[in-house]
């Protein structure tokens, strides 16, 4: 059974920082697309940012510059790493895999972003 669990998420302020990692129980993560989306609230979820299993990422416009996305298939987790952080990137934030057969989603961590 793939499980995906996040952490990381919390309280910051404008042009802070935090790293969300996520954590996947799977044979195939390494070979598997991961990607971070998130959802605020009366939005539809998003993409922020996408990673291959060969290492190719793929940012939205809105966090390019700002937001990192990497693996450790050693650890079979992958990471958001946010910084200049804003109001606006707040939101609930979930971890996805590219199956064989189906996408797999995590509970989501919540991020907020407020003085």
């Amino acid at each position: 059974q793939v499980r995906l669990v996040e952490s990381g998420g919390g309280l910051v302020q404008p042009g802070g920082s935090l790293r969300l990692s996520c954590v996947v129980s799977s044979l195939i993560f390494r070979f598997s697309g991961m990607g971070w989306y998130r959802q605020a609230p009366g939005k539809q979820r998003e993409l922020v940012a996408s990673i291959s299993g060969t290492g190719t990422t793929n940012y939205a416009d809105s966090v390019k510059g700002r937001f990192t996305i990497s693996r450790d298939n050693s650890k079979n987790t992958v990471f958001l790493q946010m910084n200049s952080l804003k109001s606006e990137d707040t939101a609930v934030y979930y971890c996805n895999m590219n199956g064989i057969r189906q996408d797999y989603w995590g509970q989501g961590t919540q991020v907020t972003v407020s003085a």
